[in-house]
């Protein structure tokens, strides 16, 4: 930073076993490690001497920020925060919204933070970019003390994605964000949509949790809550096993029966399995339900973006999508709609609506909040 230079991406998987695998890529060469990693400060420990030993910087003190992707900030951070001790409290506060997400994110901050003290840790949320939201969307219609006592309303989640792609679709049509109507569509093996006016969000598909909204690659999207009691007690399940169920063995996995990736279910739908085309076509129904909503929510629809990994790289999910689109005037351009992972406008010029595949990059909103917030320009 500032000028948004990649030095090196990775990964560290499976920490806490003893074939963890650490994964990293510096001057386009990927080299990967299997090695037993405990947990996640020693985690970061490795990463930050294999970071001095590869030279990509020469010493720790090299490093001025680190950014964190933190799920769930409630109601409470409507913007990324610099983290402090208080900060990290309303986090931890939060994790009875987001039990398998923000424990996680705290142990990332605090393990950095053990390893450069003094260095500022900035925490970006999924869900500040959602707190614009009027309370007309984002209440449920349930009783109020819900709200009141347990924070029970719809947060939306991929917040930095939508607003990434927001912005760079408003950048690439050279038009002020402020005067545009957005739908964006985060669609991978987690999916979400948002609305979006004037550069601000109005409504997205998650609510409390990741749960709501279209179905995904292993989640169900929205079902009849009573399917919960109906199930728990046809199965003689707990209400925690029937959510994990919903969470991790319903959407393509479950109406497929074989897999949760998409690809795997285009080409078994290609050779003619219907499971897998139905677990296509009920995404695809929900999906183009929620563009609807969303279109006469905003007033009209100047620009639809697809992004993240399947809108990103699955013409025949935009083709799907769009072709259902027709009663909006909405068009697309067969040809151009065969790009993979990069900015393309995929309409013709007689469409009544934009769209555009516009790769995302949370990672890049990330470093600019930590350059930001805390004090680096």
């Amino acid at each position: 930073m500032p000028t948004e230079e990649i030095i090196s991406e990775g990964v560290i998987e499976r920490i806490g076993a003893d074939d963890a695998y650490y994964t990293i890529k510096t001057d386009g060469v990927k080299q990967k490690q299997i090695l037993p990693i405990r947990n996640h400060t020693e985690a970061v420990t490795i990463l930050l001497k294999d970071l001095v030993d590869r030279g990509m910087v020469a010493s720790l003190s090299e490093i001025k920020g680190v950014g964190h992707r933190i799920v769930q900030g409630g109601s409470y951070f409507t913007d990324s925060a610099l983290v402090t001790p208080q900060v990290i409290d309303i986090i931890r506060d939060y994790c009875s919204l987001a039990p398998l997400h923000n424990p996680a994110n705290l142990i990332g901050i605090e393990s950095f933070m053990a390893a450069m003290p003094g260095v500022p840790n900035v925490a970006v949320f999924d869900t500040s970019f959602h707190s614009t939201m009027a309370e007309e969307a984002f209440m449920y219609a349930v009783p109020y003390e819900w709200f009141t006592k347990y924070k029970i309303r719809k947060y939306g989640f991929h917040g930095t994605s939508h607003k990434y792609v927001s912005q760079k679709v408003a950048e690439v049509i050279g038009t002020p964000i402020e005067n545009l109507r957005i739908i964006t569509l985060h669609i991978g093996n987690g999916a979400s949509l948002a609305a979006i006016k004037n550069g601000k969000c109005v409504d997205t598909s998650m609510g409390l949790t990741p749960l709501e909204g279209v179905p995904m690659g292993t989640r169900s999207g929205n079902i009849d809550p009573t399917i919960v009691e109906f199930i728990s007690n046809k199965e003689h399940m707990t209400t925690a096993q029937v959510l994990n169920y919903l969470n991790k063995r319903s959407g393509y996995l479950g109406v497929s029966g074989f897999s949760n990736d998409s690809r795997d279910l285009e080409d078994e739908a290609k050779n003619g399995n219907l499971r897998a085309k139905l677990a296509f076509d009920i995404q695809y129904k929900r999906v183009v339900d929620y563009i609807g909503s969303y279109f006469v929510y905003l007033g009209g629809l100047d620009v639809l973006v697809f992004t993240a990994g399947i809108g990103e790289n699955s013409p025949l999910f935009r083709k799907e999508i769009v072709k259902r689109l027709g009663a909006l005037g909405v068009e697309l351009d067969e040809d151009a709609n065969l790009t993979r992972g990069k900015i393309k406008e995929i309409s013709t010029k007689e469409s009544k609506v934009r769209v555009f595949v516009i790769p995302t990059d949370e990672e890049l909103m990330i470093a600019r909040d930590t350059v930001r917030l805390a004090g680096l320009k």
